[in-house]
Protein backbone atom coordinates (compact mmCIF):
# COMPACT_ATOMS: atom_id res chain seq x y z
CA UNK A 1 0.00 0.00 0.00
CA UNK A 2 1.36 3.65 -0.93
CA UNK A 3 0.38 5.97 1.19
CA UNK A 4 1.69 9.87 0.75
CA UNK A 5 0.82 12.29 3.76
CA UNK A 6 -0.34 15.83 1.99
CA UNK A 7 1.76 18.82 3.89
CA UNK A 8 0.25 21.90 2.54
CA UNK A 9 -3.01 22.55 -0.28
CA UNK A 10 -0.57 22.73 -2.91
CA UNK A 11 1.11 19.56 -2.28
CA UNK A 12 -2.66 18.12 -1.97
CA UNK A 13 -3.40 18.88 -4.95
CA UNK A 14 -0.37 17.89 -7.33
CA UNK A 15 -0.92 14.10 -5.27
CA UNK A 16 -4.85 14.45 -6.41
CA UNK A 17 -3.96 15.61 -9.72
CA UNK A 18 -0.76 13.14 -10.47
CA UNK A 19 -0.65 11.20 -13.75
CA UNK A 20 -3.84 12.74 -14.69
CA UNK A 21 -2.83 14.76 -17.97
CA UNK A 22 -0.63 13.56 -21.22
CA UNK A 23 0.46 16.65 -22.65
CA UNK A 24 1.92 14.56 -25.04
CA UNK A 25 -1.86 12.38 -26.74
CA UNK A 26 -2.90 13.99 -29.92
CA UNK A 27 -6.22 13.64 -28.11
CA UNK A 28 -8.36 14.39 -25.26
CA UNK A 29 -6.61 12.97 -22.54
CA UNK A 30 -9.22 10.76 -19.92
CA UNK A 31 -7.62 10.34 -16.23
CA UNK A 32 -7.50 6.91 -15.55
CA UNK A 33 -8.52 7.47 -12.17
CA UNK A 34 -11.46 6.97 -9.65
CA UNK A 35 -11.51 8.77 -5.97
CA UNK A 36 -12.78 7.39 -2.79
CA UNK A 37 -12.95 9.92 0.26
CA UNK A 38 -13.15 8.50 3.98
CA UNK A 39 -13.01 10.75 7.00
CA UNK A 40 -10.35 8.25 8.51
CA UNK A 41 -7.36 6.83 7.14
CA UNK A 42 -8.26 3.16 9.13
CA UNK A 43 -11.64 2.39 7.44
CA UNK A 44 -11.35 -0.07 4.70
CA UNK A 45 -13.70 -0.21 1.69
CA UNK A 46 -15.96 -2.29 2.85
CA UNK A 47 -19.83 -2.56 1.73
CA UNK A 48 -22.52 -1.74 3.92
CA UNK A 49 -23.41 -5.56 2.86
CA UNK A 50 -20.86 -6.64 4.49
CA UNK A 51 -21.41 -4.33 7.58
CA UNK A 52 -24.96 -5.71 7.77
CA UNK A 53 -22.79 -9.08 9.70
CA UNK A 54 -25.90 -10.57 8.88
CA UNK A 55 -24.55 -14.79 8.99
CA UNK A 56 -27.62 -15.35 6.42
CA UNK A 57 -27.09 -14.38 2.28
CA UNK A 58 -29.64 -11.66 2.60
CA UNK A 59 -28.68 -10.12 -1.00
CA UNK A 60 -31.03 -11.72 -2.91
CA UNK A 61 -34.05 -10.93 -0.32
CA UNK A 62 -32.74 -7.42 -0.12
CA UNK A 63 -33.01 -6.70 -3.92
CA UNK A 64 -36.08 -8.77 -4.52
CA UNK A 65 -38.01 -6.41 -1.47
CA UNK A 66 -36.48 -3.80 -2.90
CA UNK A 67 -37.42 -3.68 -6.22
CA UNK A 68 -41.02 -4.54 -5.28
CA UNK A 69 -41.18 -1.53 -3.91
CA UNK A 70 -39.57 1.06 -6.46
CA UNK A 71 -42.45 0.25 -9.48
CA UNK A 72 -43.47 3.58 -8.48
CA UNK A 73 -40.74 5.47 -8.64
CA UNK A 74 -38.29 4.40 -11.20
CA UNK A 75 -38.40 2.03 -14.02
CA UNK A 76 -35.76 -0.39 -13.62
CA UNK A 77 -34.50 -2.25 -16.34
CA UNK A 78 -31.32 -4.46 -14.81
CA UNK A 79 -30.31 -5.66 -11.68
CA UNK A 80 -27.20 -2.98 -12.19
CA UNK A 81 -29.79 -0.01 -12.06
CA UNK A 82 -31.55 -2.22 -9.42
CA UNK A 83 -27.93 -1.98 -7.33
CA UNK A 84 -27.47 1.43 -8.13
CA UNK A 85 -30.98 2.86 -6.85
CA UNK A 86 -30.60 0.62 -4.50
CA UNK A 87 -26.97 1.82 -2.90
CA UNK A 88 -28.23 5.47 -3.91
CA UNK A 89 -31.52 5.14 -1.21
CA UNK A 90 -29.16 4.04 1.18
CA UNK A 91 -30.11 -0.20 0.72
CA UNK A 92 -27.54 -2.57 2.32
CA UNK A 93 -25.59 -2.79 -0.91
CA UNK A 94 -22.40 -5.01 -2.15
CA UNK A 95 -21.88 -1.57 -4.32
CA UNK A 96 -19.10 0.93 -3.28
CA UNK A 97 -19.10 4.66 -4.35
CA UNK A 98 -16.66 6.41 -5.82
CA UNK A 99 -16.38 9.40 -7.67
CA UNK A 100 -13.83 10.36 -11.20
CA UNK A 101 -13.30 13.86 -9.38
CA UNK A 102 -10.69 14.43 -6.84
CA UNK A 103 -11.97 17.33 -5.54
CA UNK A 104 -15.63 15.33 -4.53
CA UNK A 105 -13.67 12.72 -2.95
CA UNK A 106 -11.91 15.46 -1.36
CA UNK A 107 -15.73 17.04 0.20
CA UNK A 108 -16.27 13.39 1.69
CA UNK A 109 -12.95 12.87 2.87
CA UNK A 110 -13.31 16.41 4.92
CA UNK A 111 -17.15 16.31 5.40
CA UNK A 112 -16.54 16.68 9.32
CA UNK A 113 -13.46 19.08 9.83
CA UNK A 114 -13.44 18.93 13.76
CA UNK A 115 -12.38 15.62 13.92
CA UNK A 116 -8.50 14.11 15.15
CA UNK A 117 -8.66 11.65 12.80
CA UNK A 118 -6.86 11.63 9.63
CA UNK A 119 -8.71 11.67 6.58
CA UNK A 120 -7.87 9.83 3.84
CA UNK A 121 -8.89 9.86 -0.52
CA UNK A 122 -8.31 6.28 -2.17
CA UNK A 123 -7.21 7.02 -5.77
CA UNK A 124 -7.71 3.71 -7.89
CA UNK A 125 -6.15 3.28 -11.64
CA UNK A 126 -8.97 1.74 -13.47
CA UNK A 127 -6.81 0.63 -16.71
CA UNK A 128 -4.81 -1.05 -14.66
CA UNK A 129 -7.71 -2.63 -12.43
CA UNK A 130 -9.07 -3.77 -15.37
CA UNK A 131 -6.14 -5.93 -16.41
CA UNK A 132 -7.52 -8.93 -14.23
CA UNK A 133 -10.48 -8.82 -15.50
CA UNK A 134 -12.59 -11.97 -17.37
CA UNK A 135 -11.41 -12.34 -20.97
CA UNK A 136 -15.58 -12.25 -21.52
CA UNK A 137 -15.13 -8.76 -19.98
CA UNK A 138 -12.09 -7.31 -21.02
CA UNK A 139 -13.63 -8.43 -24.64
CA UNK A 140 -16.96 -5.13 -23.81
CA UNK A 141 -15.03 -3.03 -22.95
CA UNK A 142 -12.77 -3.89 -26.59
CA UNK A 143 -16.21 -3.41 -28.21
CA UNK A 144 -16.97 -0.56 -26.87
CA UNK A 145 -14.72 1.56 -28.15
CA UNK A 146 -12.15 0.72 -25.97
CA UNK A 147 -13.83 1.92 -23.30
CA UNK A 148 -12.20 1.68 -19.60
CA UNK A 149 -15.36 1.97 -17.45
CA UNK A 150 -18.85 -0.21 -17.65
CA UNK A 151 -22.08 1.11 -17.77
CA UNK A 152 -25.30 -0.80 -16.29
CA UNK A 153 -26.41 -0.78 -19.50
CA UNK A 154 -23.34 -2.08 -21.31
CA UNK A 155 -23.43 -4.83 -18.71
CA UNK A 156 -27.11 -5.77 -19.49
CA UNK A 157 -26.97 -6.14 -22.88
CA UNK A 158 -24.47 -8.55 -22.55
CA UNK A 159 -26.58 -10.53 -20.59
CA UNK A 160 -24.35 -9.85 -17.46
CA UNK A 161 -26.18 -10.29 -14.56
CA UNK A 162 -25.20 -11.20 -10.84
CA UNK A 163 -25.21 -15.31 -11.00
CA UNK A 164 -22.98 -14.89 -14.72
CA UNK A 165 -20.53 -11.74 -13.06
CA UNK A 166 -20.11 -13.84 -9.81
CA UNK A 167 -19.24 -17.13 -11.90
CA UNK A 168 -16.51 -15.50 -14.27
CA UNK A 169 -13.07 -16.00 -12.77
CA UNK A 170 -10.61 -13.15 -13.26
CA UNK A 171 -6.44 -13.63 -13.23
CA UNK A 172 -5.46 -16.73 -11.44
CA UNK A 173 -8.89 -17.78 -11.20
CA UNK A 174 -9.17 -15.06 -8.61
CA UNK A 175 -12.40 -12.78 -7.80
CA UNK A 176 -11.89 -9.73 -9.11
CA UNK A 177 -13.64 -6.21 -9.41
CA UNK A 178 -14.89 -3.55 -11.82
CA UNK A 179 -16.03 0.20 -11.86
CA UNK A 180 -19.10 1.17 -13.70
CA UNK A 181 -21.34 4.36 -14.07
CA UNK A 182 -24.84 4.11 -13.01
CA UNK A 183 -27.87 5.84 -14.63
CA UNK A 184 -28.32 9.54 -14.21
CA UNK A 185 -30.99 9.01 -11.13
CA UNK A 186 -30.90 12.18 -10.05
CA UNK A 187 -29.01 15.59 -9.82
CA UNK A 188 -27.00 13.98 -6.72
CA UNK A 189 -25.42 11.47 -8.97
CA UNK A 190 -24.38 13.74 -12.00
CA UNK A 191 -23.20 16.74 -9.61
CA UNK A 192 -20.88 13.91 -7.80
CA UNK A 193 -19.74 12.43 -11.17
CA UNK A 194 -20.20 9.18 -9.60
CA UNK A 195 -19.05 5.63 -9.82
CA UNK A 196 -19.20 2.54 -8.33
CA UNK A 197 -17.08 -0.64 -7.99
CA UNK A 198 -18.28 -3.96 -7.33
CA UNK A 199 -16.45 -7.63 -6.44
CA UNK A 200 -17.42 -10.76 -7.87
CA UNK A 201 -17.44 -11.78 -4.61
CA UNK A 202 -20.10 -10.51 -2.21
CA UNK A 203 -18.03 -11.49 0.65
CA UNK A 204 -14.47 -9.23 0.05
CA UNK A 205 -14.00 -5.85 0.62
CA UNK A 206 -13.11 -4.05 -2.42
CA UNK A 207 -9.28 -2.94 -0.55
CA UNK A 208 -8.93 -7.35 -0.13
CA UNK A 209 -8.79 -7.01 -3.77
CA UNK A 210 -6.65 -4.33 -4.52
CA UNK A 211 -4.16 -4.94 -2.06
CA UNK A 212 -2.60 -8.22 -4.33
CA UNK A 213 -1.62 -5.44 -6.52
CA UNK A 214 -0.42 -2.41 -4.57
CA UNK A 215 0.34 -0.25 -8.02
CA UNK A 216 -3.45 -0.11 -8.73
CA UNK A 217 -3.80 2.37 -5.83
CA UNK A 218 -2.20 4.75 -3.61
CA UNK A 219 -3.55 6.69 -0.93
CA UNK A 220 -3.45 9.99 0.17
CA UNK A 221 -3.43 11.07 3.89
CA UNK A 222 -4.98 14.39 5.11
CA UNK A 223 -3.41 15.56 8.85
CA UNK A 224 -6.29 17.16 10.78
CA UNK A 225 -4.47 20.39 11.29
CA UNK A 226 -5.08 20.93 7.15
CA UNK A 227 -8.68 19.60 6.99
CA UNK A 228 -10.53 23.02 7.96
CA UNK A 229 -7.87 24.87 4.84
CA UNK A 230 -9.04 21.98 2.67
CA UNK A 231 -12.98 23.05 3.35
CA UNK A 232 -12.36 26.88 2.79
CA UNK A 233 -10.10 26.28 -0.53
CA UNK A 234 -13.26 23.84 -1.68
CA UNK A 235 -16.10 26.25 -0.75
CA UNK A 236 -14.21 28.78 -3.04
CA UNK A 237 -13.96 26.09 -5.60
CA UNK A 238 -17.98 25.68 -4.93
CA UNK A 239 -17.62 22.14 -4.11
CA UNK A 240 -19.57 21.75 -0.98
CA UNK A 241 -22.77 19.90 0.49
CA UNK A 242 -24.54 22.60 -1.50
CA UNK A 243 -23.50 21.44 -4.51
CA UNK A 244 -22.90 17.72 -3.50
CA UNK A 245 -26.75 17.24 -2.24
CA UNK A 246 -29.00 19.67 -4.75
CA UNK A 247 -32.18 21.07 -2.60
CA UNK A 248 -32.74 22.23 0.40
CA UNK A 249 -31.27 19.56 2.62
CA UNK A 250 -27.70 20.34 1.16
CA UNK A 251 -27.80 24.31 1.28
CA UNK A 252 -29.00 23.15 5.30
CA UNK A 253 -25.42 21.26 5.58
CA UNK A 254 -23.52 23.84 3.76
CA UNK A 255 -24.91 26.55 5.93
CA UNK A 256 -24.47 24.30 9.58
CA UNK A 257 -20.92 23.79 8.58
CA UNK A 258 -20.12 27.43 7.36
CA UNK A 259 -21.49 29.28 10.40
CA UNK A 260 -19.69 26.90 12.90
CA UNK A 261 -17.21 27.43 15.16
CA UNK A 262 -13.89 25.78 14.71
Amino acid sequence: MIDIIATDWSHLQSLLFQDTHDSTSPNIYRSPYAYRGLPCKNYNLETSLIRLKNPKDVEKSLLRNFEKYTRFHHKIDSVWELLSVAQHHGLPTRLLDWTFSPFVALHFATEEPDTNDEAVVWCLNIPELNLSLPDELKEILKENDDAFVFTSSMLFKNDIDLVKFDSLRGNDNSPYAIIFEPPSIDERIINQYGAFSIVSDKNLTTDSILKNNPNIFRRIIIPKELKWEVRDKLDQANINERTIYPGLDGISKWLKRYYSSR
